[in-house]
């Protein structure tokens, strides 16, 4: 079964096309690669399936049902997941509170929400996903006293918190060290082996060509090439649109 499937996407800012007509599929349980250059419109394109844009033309369908233009907060209740480039904690709260906030959008009425009802079930699963993700040893620390490794995987907890069945990940290893992009990947890897579909926007290509049995390439909001990263990399016109086409 399709997870997600992309018909025809467009998108386009005052006159300039930033999708142009783009098409692809991502399979239920599938761990799918997003690449391209600056500019190629990876983000647009989240943004776009997340309805944090609306699409100027296409179709955004989820497990089957259409989800074009829907409101984000509504996507978000339905299943989909998603982190962006920047990092969106919040650095005032603790990280129990910052792991606990970010659930609290899928769950119930603003009564249910006031008296706490499912407040020991969040409390047990944030501090599951903290030991997944080894920072169950700052869970009183305010946000802002983390260091940027470890606000990383808080923000990519707080995406688990609503257990989605499809999750956006854009750049997740962006701006960490070697050991932290290794365990971010153990844990993705290990996520997807739970069942989770994921999808994976990233610039180092030893990540998205270590982790993903399939991968789509973009080039000015072009879908220029689909494959397995063997043939991703072989494939001229992914060579040409990363480092100049040849003289």
């Amino acid at each position: 079964m399709k997870a997600l499937e992309v018909q025809g996407l467009q998108k386009s800012f005052d006159g300039f096309a930033a999708l142009k007509g783009v098409n692809l599929h991502v399979d239920s349980g599938e761990l799918f690669g997003l690449i391209g250059p600056n500019g190629s419109g990876k983000t647009t394109l989240f943004n776009c399936i997340t309805g944090t844009l609306r699409c100027s033309g296409g179709r955004v369908q989820f497990k089957g049902r259409d989800i074009t233009n829907r409101a984000p907060n509504l996507i978000y209740k339905m299943g989909i997941g998603r982190t962006c480039q920047l990092i969106e904690v919040f650095p005032q709260m603790t990280v129990m509170d910052n792991m606990l906030l970010a659930i609290q959008e899928v769950q119930g009425s603003m009564l249910s929400r006031l008296l706490r009802v499912n407040e020991q079930a969040n409390v047990e699963r944030a501090l599951e996903l903290l030991e997944f993700l080894r920072i169950s040893h700052v869970i009183d620390e305010y946000a802002r006293n983390l260091s940027y490794g470890q606000q990383k995987l808080l923000d990519f907890g707080m995406v688990l918190m609503s257990a989605p069945q499809l999750i956006l990940l854009d750049e997740p290893t962006c701006g960490v060290e070697t050991e932290m992009r290794q365990q971010m990947m153990e844990y993705i890897r290990e996520l997807n082996g739970r069942g989770h579909t994921i999808v994976v926007i990233e610039h180092n290509m030893d990540v998205v060509m270590g982790l993903c049995g399939r991968i789509a390439v973009l080039d000015s909001g072009e879908k220029i090439a689909e494959g397995t990263p063997d043939e991703i990399q072989k494939n001229q016109r992914v060579i040409d649109a990363y480092f100049g086409a040849g003289e």
